[in-house]
């Protein structure tokens, strides 16, 4: 299978690059294929302007390369950080300008944009690992936990992926490095779960 992974985070040595190189060597691992791509690393220009919104718009080829990366994707993993209850600024700026109609969504005719999109990735999994400095329950109680709302319900399920599994590590700052450890393994083993080995 062919599985892209994307990295939004930009602190070299953090433990969201800890996930992300643990996502990729163990996909690698089971025999799949992987697209990687460090955001941060790769400079990566989340400015969406107004002429690229339209679905026929001419797109620079760099968008272009990454919009067929998640087109043909079998599967996506994304990796990063709680930020006030949102994914950091470039990974929404990649959302914005890479999970585009056309690409990752449709209107059907008739349809003048007021409706439910029709997804058109065709990955069938979809998974998330987010880590945290907010406890769960905090989270939960306060927050109602936001980022299971933006990734699940208003990205994957409204772009066709319906298996989405999404995890969150923390509390990061207060972590052991015996904690961090069992996170990455259990990071390993979700990896297993949903991209098994190839036969």
């Amino acid at each position: 299978m062919n599985i892209i992974v994307v990295l939004g985070h930009p602190t070299k040595g953090s433990f969201n690059h800890a996930i992300a190189d643990t996502v990729a060597f163990k996909l690698r691992e089971n025999g799949h294929e992987v697209t990687y791509h460090d955001l941060y690393t790769e400079k990566f220009d989340p400015l969406l302007l107004g002429e690229e919104i339209p679905k026929n718009a001419e797109l620079d080829p760099n968008i272009e390369k990454h919009c067929k990366e998640i087109r043909d994707a079998d599967g996506i993993i994304i990796i990063h950080p709680n930020w006030w209850g949102q994914p950091p600024a470039i990974l929404k700026g990649y959302i914005d300008r890479i999970i585009r109609a056309g690409v990752a969504y449709e209107f059907l005719e008739g349809d003048n944009g007021e409706g439910v999109p029709n997804g058109l990735l065709k990955a069938e999994t979809a998974i998330v690992f987010n880590t945290s400095n907010t406890p769960e329950k905090r989270e939960l109680d306060v927050f109602g936990d936001p980022l299971e709302t933006i990734w699940k319900n208003c990205i994957f399920d409204l772009c066709g992926v319906k298996n989405f599994y999404r995890k969150m590590y923390g509390v990061i700052v207060t972590s052991s490095t015996n904690e961090r450890q069992l996170w990455l393994e259990d990071v390993e083993k979700t990896v297993d779960k949903y991209f098994p080995p190839e036969k």
